[in-house]
């Protein structure tokens, strides 16, 4: 009996994942970074010539401390030649788990953390703005509150905003906002939700949508444990007042939370917000999970629209990955720079795939 009741179990989980999930969207491999690497913060820049994509520091393939890489390149699509490596962002040690963001032909790179020899961590205030002309980095003010694992976007091709996010011993809920007119920081509307880390999120215009993430939780006895966040919160930014977000809970996605997944916004017929892959078993740096078990990736993609506050399926990706800090958008092509894939691996992969916008609804191309 039992027997039984446990291959119906797995029939209706299987039934359940493929009425979800069930077709497969095709990628195209792009030239592989110089080295593998996960957690690293990217970013694309657009102009009349080309399109560029951009990796900024990380974790290496060994997964310990001391595999943390400030290591930057970059990647001119079209261009027959491989990745470049450009200038390191300034640094004494390695780091992971920055954001970057651009925003026009400037990329703003915020945050991470370092790990120390006994694997103590500390978040990074330091932030950059990055010149690809010129392949150098100016210093710009310090994060007020130095977050890791934090969700970025832009509005208005002026303000950035950083949701949420860990700081040295704990999760913080600041929304915290640098003007890169006036380069100055100013707080807006805290996280309404749990504070998190390792969420994921991203705007289509002035709207956003974030998702999922890892609290902690402090026991009156024993240590502290971390735990999945099943929540998404959708958000809104007063045009005449970038200082103040409504925010508004909105249904969690299908399925269960998502840790470290890539995030992008997309306009088309409806104003899209899309999530590719993460693990449903949060983890620390080297991927095995907070419980103890080897965590592993997820291949789903899916979409919010804005417009009508609906989840829709999109399908699923050839390839499983994780461990990602964006993804990166150009029109209707969408690219995952590295990360972790199937049983813990650093990968120097970089893949494309594309989502057609017919008919309101998001499919593969």
């Amino acid at each position: 009996m039992i027997k039984n009741l446990v291959i119906i179990a797995l029939l209706l989980s299987a039934l359940s994942s493929k009425t979800w999930a069930q077709e497969q969207i095709l990628i195209r491999t792009l030239p592989n970074l110089p080295v593998a690497m996960s957690n690293n913060a990217t970013a694309i820049i657009h102009s009349d010539n080309a399109t560029i994509l951009f990796s900024f520091k990380g974790l290496g393939k060994g997964k310990r401390w001391q595999d943390t890489s400030l290591d930057s390149f970059a990647l001119t699509l079209g261009n027959d030649n491989s990745w470049r490596r450009i200038a390191p962002v300034p640094g004494d040690v390695g780091e992971l788990a920055a954001t970057a963001i651009t925003l026009g032909d400037k990329v703003y790179v915020f945050g991470g953390y370092t790990v120390a020899e006994d694997h103590a961590e500390i978040s990074v205030a330091r932030s950059y703005e990055y010149t690809q002309e010129t392949n150098e980095y100016t210093l710009i003010p310090e994060i007020p509150v130095a977050v890791d694992d934090s969700v970025s976007f832009t509005v208005a091709d002026r303000y950035i905003y950083l949701i949420s996010g860990w700081h040295n011993s704990g999760n913080v809920n600041l929304s915290q906002v640098y003007d890169t007119i006036e380069k100055r920081w100013f707080q807006a509307t805290p996280y309404p939700g749990t504070p998190v880390f390792g969420h994921a999120g991203a705007a289509a215009g002035d709207r956003f949508v974030v998702c999922d993430g890892v609290e902690k939780i402090v026991p009156i006895e024993g240590r502290h444990k971390y735990q999945a966040v099943n929540s998404c919160f959708k958000g809104e930014v007063d045009p005449i007042r970038p200082h103040v977000i409504k925010w508004r809970r909105i249904k969690p996605h299908p399925g269960k939370p998502l840790y470290r997944m890539a995030a992008g916004g997309f306009k088309g017929h409806r104003d899209w917000i899309v999530f590719v892959g993460g693990s449903d078993n949060p983890y620390n740096y080297d991927g095995i999970g907070y419980d103890t078990v080897p965590s592993e990736p997820s291949a789903l993609v899916m979409a919010f629209s804005l417009d009508d506050s609906k989840w829709y399926n999109v399908g699923i990706l050839e390839q499983a990955s994780m461990d990602h800090r964006g993804l990166l958008t150009s029109g209707s092509q969408f690219f995952i720079v590295g990360g972790m894939t199937t049983g813990q691996e650093v990968t120097n992969n970089v893949i494309e795939f594309c989502l057609s916008d017919q008919n309101g609804k998001l499919s593969p191309c």
